[in-house]
This record gives C-alpha cells, structure tokens and sequence, in this order.
C-alpha cells in the first residue's frame, strides 16, 4: 500500500515521542528505535524468553528514501517499499529523525504508518537533521534506510516579479483635480525592498503617498496636478535580484482658447475667418476647433463647424441682411476650452443690387415624334408567378401605346393589364404559362409618327419530382 501523511515535527528530546511508540502493536520498533540509550526503569529483558525473529519473518529496508521538497517550515520524504515483507506481512513504515550534533533518533509518527510518502511541517528555519525509515511487521523493526546527507530548513529565496495591470501597459490618462491610485502587484520571497521614483528621482512625499504590503505596492495622488505627470518607476529588489517596471501618467486638462481671431474677407454670402492655435493645449494634443456664429437679431449661437482641424476656415450660406458674430473654441479629450476667441467686428451681409435685363419671349415647339428612351428587355421566368415588362417613350403630345403578342394586338385580353404613366409603360401579366412565351411588342403613335420595341418572353415549366 502506497500513501502520504503530515505529521508534527518531534521536540527536540525523544523521551516523550518514545513513550508514544511505546503504545501500539510494534513493540519490537521501539527496541530498535530506544537502542543505545535505554531507559534506566525499564527491566532487561530475558533473552531466553524473547529469542531473535528468524531473518525471513523482518522486512527489509525500505527502497529509494528520497527527499521531494523542502521549504521553510517542512520537508516531504517518500520511499519505495521493500524488496522482503516478512512472512507475517507488512504493519507499516516508521519515520524517525536525529537532529545535528545528537545521537539518538526521534520518532516522527508514533505508531507504523501505510505511506510511502510523510511530510514534517512546523519546522524552524536553521533545522538540520538526519532521516531515516524501516519498515514493521509483527516481528519486528528492519533494517532503516537513511538519507545520505542531512536536511537542512532554510528560508525560500523566490526570484522578484512584477504583474502591471493590463490598463496600465498603455499611458495612464487622468484630469487635473482627480485622484490617482495604482495598485502594482508583485512577487518575491523572503519580502523584498520596494521603491518608487518619479522621472528617476525619489517621488515627492507631500504630493504622493506609496503604502507596500506583502504581495502589491499601492501610489495614491489624492488630487493629481499637470506637474505629476511623467513615468513612474517601481523597483523591486532581493539581495543582487532587481526588476523594474515603468508606469506613464498624463494630468490633463481643457485647452485654452486660440490667441487671436480676425475676419478676413466677407462677399456674398460669405465669410472668411482665420485664428492663432491656442498657447495651451491642456497637455495632451487638440482634437479640433469648434466654430460658432451667432446674429445680431437673435443672440443665439449655433454650431458650425467641429473638431475642424485647420486655423482658417470659410462660413457660407449666411443671410442677406443680417450681422453676425463669430467664436472659435479648442477641443481636446477633455472637452471644449472654458472660453472662446470672439470677433471684435459685426459681420454684414449686405444686399445686391438686382438689375432686371428683360429679353423677348421665343415661344419653343415641343412637339416631336415617339422615341424609346428604355427598350424593353428579354425575360425568362417560370410559371405560377405574375410579371412584368417595362419600357420608357418620349413623345409630344401623348402617343398611344398599344401592345402586342407575336404581331397580335391583346388590348381587351383580361390576362394583361396595360399601363403608362409619365413615359413609363408597363405590362403585366398574370400568372404566366407556357402559352404566353412569345415575342411582345410595345407600339407608340402620335401625329408626328410612330415607334415600337420588342422583346422575348420564355415561361419555362418549373422542375416536378
């Protein structure tokens, strides 16, 4: 049988572990184990009364005694079973430990134990001690199997790592007046030096506050300002181990408004504007300009132009008579400036003068003969479903239209309903079959002559299974 136990680490002295070993069927482990320092009260016992087990009745050592993992407070061993039993069968395995500089060996369990794998937790950093197994039966303790090399507890060093949020692989973006909290989680073990730092100097106590736990460092700017803007290193450091990792922040804050304004040219119903960026963009780059007008009768402002990008622009379709103002705001992420560039000068839109230039009246004839703008168009369809044919005339005045199957005039024929209407002439015919595939004419008349289209029409029976 295979299996893992945890188990206490022993004191230091084995008096107590040996009285518990003492308790239980394997009576025989803790002569083997208590030998070389037996008790003073206890009586020798008579080796005429209790003679040596025969060598076939023990097992043998146990098999590849290794140690799997050692940390700062345990250490996990496990083994192989025996190559020998014992003919009374196996009872279990008893692990027991000497620590550096004694000589006698501590029971780690008290009683045999049906495990091939035992860890030892509790320890103290410093421990080093030796190891050892055998395997129990009914008679008796066998041979131990014993680690080669002492077992030695010291603190687990792991290698410092950084995790940055995935929000902050990219420029951290936030607006004048807000707070700033980043948490940075990170790794190392025994816990690591950490620091920050500001544009590679030490971050300014009055304006940021770093809190470090065990697992995460944590840089809070109660009311962020354009100054805290820059890359924010955080270090973490074990003994020679280091690594970095960089956090930009931008402080942002709406632009300021374009400098200056002035009105460049007005004709027609035009006005031509031109303006100077503004001097402050709000730390971050201008997603525009916004250009409003306003008149002098309303006072109102309406939109005209946004997120236009060029300092020149051209305003049209103004009203003939009226005087306008205008306004240009800067955009960024923030938003609008706070205030606009507003032109000093009304704008008028002044009347033209219309001089009326009468010419003779040439009275135009329209008259002409019919002509086919649209021909009609050869059409396959299957039977079962109406349709239609379509054809475009030009005439003055109004032609007659007349249609026709295969030469044959169909006027009156209830199956077709003729139409026209504006030029467009149309024909539709209900629910086709095969008898109604033929070649159809289109026929336009009037006084000044006549005109005709054609096409082929096919019904095609539909397929049957």
């Amino acid at each position: 049988m295979t299996g893992k136990v945890t188990s206490e680490a022993p004191a230091d002295g084995p008096e107590e572990n040996a009285s518990e070993l003492a308790k239980g069927p394997a009576e025989p482990l803790e002569e083997v184990a208590a030998s070389g320092s037996p008790r003073e009260e206890q009586a020798p016992v008579p080796t005429t009364t209790n003679p040596a087990p025969p060598s076939e009745d023990v097992p043998s050592a146990p098999l590849l005694l290794t140690v799997e993992n050692v940390s700062d407070s345990s250490v996990t061993v496990s083994w192989e079973p025996p190559e020998r039993l014992g003919r009374p069968g196996l009872q279990g395995y008893l692990l027991e430990l000497r620590r550096e500089g004694a000589s006698e060996w501590v029971p780690v369990n008290a009683r045999p134990m049906m495990v091939t794998q035992q860890t030892m937790r509790n320890l103290a950093l410093g421990d080093k001690f030796f190891l050892r197994v055998a395997a129990v039966s009914p008679a008796g303790a066998g041979p131990p199997a014993v680690l080669d090399q002492p077992v030695h507890i010291r603190e687990t060093i792991e290698v410092p790592k950084i995790r940055v949020p995935r929000h902050l692989r990219q420029t951290y973006i936030c607006q004048v007046g807000e707070s700033v909290n980043l948490q940075i989680p990170f790794q190392g073990t025994p816990k690591p030096q950490v620091s920050w730092t500001h544009n590679g100097h030490a971050v300014d106590s009055q304006r940021v506050s770093v809190r470090t736990g065990q697992q995460d460092s944590i840089l809070f700017i109660r009311s962020a300002q354009r100054s805290d803007s820059g890359c924010y290193e955080l270090a973490v450091r074990l003994g020679s181990l280091e690594v970095k990792a960089a956090i930009n922040i931008l402080v942002t804050e709406k632009p300021g408004p374009p400098s200056s304004i002035k009105l460049l040219d007005v004709w027609g119903c035009n006005a031509a504007l031109q303006w100077t960026p503004p001097q402050d963009t709000g730390n971050m780059e201008l997603l525009g300009y916004t250009v409003q007008k306003a008149d002098r009768k309303t006072e109102q402002w309406f939109t005209v132009l946004e997120r236009y990008h060029p300092t020149t622009c051209t305003i049209s379709d103004l009203v003939v008579g009226n005087s306008y103002s205008f306004r240009v705001f800067s955009e960024n992420l923030c938003g609008l400036s706070a205030s606009a560039a507003v032109t000093k000068e009304l704008v008028h839109i002044q009347k033209a003068e219309i001089i009326a230039k009468l010419k003779g009246f040439v009275e135009r004839d329209f008259s002409e003969a019919p002509s086919f703008t649209q021909p009609l168009a050869d059409h396959t369809y299957t039977p079962g479903y109406s349709t239609q044919l379509f054809c475009s005339v030009r005439a003055s005045p109004k032609p007659k239209i007349v249609w026709m199957k295969n030469k044959v005039s169909i006027e009156g024929d209830p199956k077709y309903r003729a139409l026209s209407e504006q030029g467009v002439c149309t024909l539709e015919i209900r629910k086709p079959s095969a008898f109604d595939s033929g070649v159809y004419t289109c026929q336009a008349t009037n006084a000044l002559g006549e005109a005709s289209v054609h096409c082929r029409l096919e019904v095609k029976a539909s397929a049957t299974h």
